[in-house]
């Protein structure tokens, strides 16, 4: 007994000597990770960012409040639900979040894999609930018990990421390559579209889940098609004309017009007074959105009763919806040139998920709609988030009961639309096949079984199809062996070649690998600079003196001096589509601080698969080299008074 209390006050004092050792400027670091509002938010340029956050921050209302509506219900609950997760999940991803461009919200994957849990929990044809109505939100106890099951899935999905985040999981989206990312989200746009096509139709029909589901409700819908409303049907297929028209206009005119023209609420608003005077639910048989009770209410915690019952939904929930908002977020840090933490946005999408679920949330995540109208409309910060949850805020308290009147298939027809970012992903299949057609296997079989089971299946499926391939290839590929340079090389020196840098890529380059090489790239560099020189004499497989600049997530360069360095690609042994971007990449980012990468000894697919990446070092720029000499012979034309580099390409070879 007393060795334990000495144990105890043992640990306690350790625990107190290494709190006591904490500064207040690692406090101060910490609270700047974790909560990164607090480092954008005092630097804000408010007179070179505002108007476009204002702007894109009200183009962002409007598809918050359509598509929170809509998403509501195809996740089978009240729509106002899906207003109030458009206010609080961009509220806390703003706060939390690293990336600028992705706005949490009701998502269609999540509010399909929600959907599963409430309809077979809380179906349609319950005994156990009434209809009284419960509270100040004034509906009815089956929409409370249904939101309650909803929101357990919400409350368990982040709690799932959060623990992720304490386990520091971040780092195992290497694992989700393009291909599978882009083949689950097209797959699940398709089983979207298919469920919107009961409200497309004006149709009344039983719910359809599980395996193959997606072709019942075909099979259902052919079988009874003298169960179309014809009424419904008519406006269904004008919202969709004058949706897709006017989008493919401001697409087309973008560089023209300073604005985009807001179809999706001029087509809320008047169908919405059309189907008032109209009286179109009397008329011809248009269902509508019904009634929506105004404000807030207040915080109640998920039924915990419910969370044992829906494990499948909420880790369904917590994966897609964060490999689909990860994405988003490189995307964006690529474009433009800002660091992105994966551990980070973990922590935000966790919290973006637990605190809504105590106020009647659906779950989110982040949209490839919405990051793609932020690109459109120029939005420079995480203001444009917060500026849109202002208006919803409006939108919940003097707006929302207007929306009574709403059609149900012109919401469908707007979810529809707003999906074809994710559908025209089928064009991808012609870059996979030209760049790596086990990618391109990867993609269909990936889709098929998201299509014939769920997105969640389908990317379990694609994550382990894809290892399973890579290591396949990886252990039939030709054995590696140390590349030391010949000596006709071994004189290379920073007097003779000043500024020259070479690398020698000797494994195979693709989805496991290809982040890591990039990131080792710049950070040699970042190394390297401040040895220069002793660097330049090494013989071996690496000859790494580097350019001006120092890498601390982005290059701060020293323009005074031009470099050149030449990446050896003739020992690769295969590379797919993620290691040619990273390729690309590598081209593009050390393009901006006056470096000249040559790329030496490459195939002829691989300077293909450059050009399908849509890189800029295509054959008409004669960055191509078909050996390590001519490359060298180049450099050295160039130095004694050539014009360019552009002189030997692998065409001259």
């Amino acid at each position: 007994m007393a060795g334990e209390k000495a144990g105890r006050k043992s640990y306690l004092r350790t625990l107190w000597e290494r709190l006591s050792r904490i500064s207040s400027s690692e406090v101060r670091r910490w609270w700047l990770r974790r909560v990164p509002i607090l480092e954008w938010a005092p630097g804000y340029k408010l007179q070179d960012s505002f108007i476009p956050d204002l702007i894109s921050g009200m183009m962002l209302t409007v598809q918050q409040v359509a598509q929170g509506l809509a998403f509501a219900v195809m996740s089978s609950v009240h729509p106002v639900f899906g207003l109030y997760g458009s206010f609080f999940a961009p509220l806390i991803y703003a706060i939390f979040g690293m990336s600028r461009h992705v706005i949490t919200g009701t998502f269609a994957i999540t509010s399909l894999i929600s959907c599963a849990a409430v309809e077979r929990l809380v179906p349609l044809n319950s005994s156990n609930v009434t209809n009284t109505s419960l509270g100040d939100l004034g509906l009815s106890d089956f929409d409370m018990q249904r939101i309650g099951v909803a929101a357990a899935v919400t409350f368990l999905g982040g709690v799932i990421q959060v623990s992720m985040f304490l386990l520091n999981l971040g780092c195992t989206t290497i694992l989700l390559s393009e291909p599978v990312v882009s083949a689950m989200t097209t797959g699940a746009a398709t089983h979207v579209v298919t469920s919107q096509v009961k409200f497309l139709l004006g149709m009344k029909m039983p719910y359809i889940s599980g395996p193959l589901g997606m072709f019942y409700i075909y099979i259902y819908v052919f079988k009874n098609i003298h169960l179309v409303n014809i009424g419904a049907l008519l406006l269904s297929l004008l919202s969709l004309v004058v949706l897709i028209l006017t989008k493919e206009l401001n697409e087309k005119y973008k560089s023209k017009i300073r604005f985009v023209i807001p179809i999706d609420l001029a087509l809320i608003v008047s169908t919405s007074l059309a189907c008032y005077f109209a009286d179109m639910p009397k008329s011809i048989g248009t269902d509508v959105i019904g009634y929506i009770p105004k404000g807030i209410p207040l915080p109640q915690a998920p039924p915990m009763d419910t969370l044992q019952h829906v494990v499948v939904e909420a880790f369904g929930v917590a994966i897609v919806g964060y490999a689909v908002s990860i994405f988003l977020a490189y995307n964006s840090s690529k474009k433009f040139k800002y660091p992105v933490c994966e551990n980070q946005e973990l922590f935000a999408h966790g919290l973006s998920n637990i605190i809504p679920s105590f106020f009647f949330c659906i779950p989110n995540s982040g949209a490839p709609v919405r990051t793609f109208l932020l690109y459109s409309m120029g939005s420079k910060t995480q203001v444009a988030s917060l500026i849109s949850c202002a208006l919803v805020l409006i939108v919940i308290y003097f707006v929302a009961p207007l929306l009574y009147w709403l059609p149900m298939c012109v919401l469908a027809a707007i979810i529809v639309v707003g999906l074809k970012g994710m559908l025209i992903q089928f064009r991808d299949l012609k870059k996979y096949w030209n760049v790596d057609k086990c990618d391109w296997v990867i993609w269909i079989c990936t889709y098929l079984v998201t299509i014939c089971f769920a997105a969640n299946i389908g990317l379990l499926f694609g994550v382990v199809f894809s290892i399973a391939v890579g290591v396949l290839r990886l252990t039939r590929s030709k054995i590696l062996h140390i590349v030391y340079m010949h000596e006709e090389y071994s004189a290379i020196t920073e007097d003779k070649y000043p500024g020259l840098k070479i690398i020698s890529i000797g494994s195979p380059l693709f989805f496991l690998n290809a982040r890591r090489f990039h990131t080792n790239i710049l950070e040699m560099i970042g190394k390297c600079v401040t040895r220069r020189g002793s660097c330049a004499h090494k013989t071996g497989a690496l000859l790494m003196t580097m350019p001006r600049g120092v890498y601390k997530g982005k290059f701060q360069s020293d323009r005074s001096l031009s470099v050149i360095l030449i990446l050896d690609c003739s020992r690769i042994p295969f590379l797919d589509c993620t290691g040619v971007t990273a390729l690309t990449q590598i081209f593009q980012d050390l393009g901006d601080y006056d470096t000249n990468v040559l790329y030496s000894g490459c195939s002829a697919s691989l300077v293909k698969a450059l050009m399908f990446c849509g890189s800029d070092c295509g054959p008409k720029q004669k960055h191509f080299f078909s050996t390590i000499r001519t490359a060298l012979d180049a450099v050295k034309l160039k130095q004694c008074g050539g014009s360019s580099l552009e002189v030997l390409d692998s065409s001259d070879a």
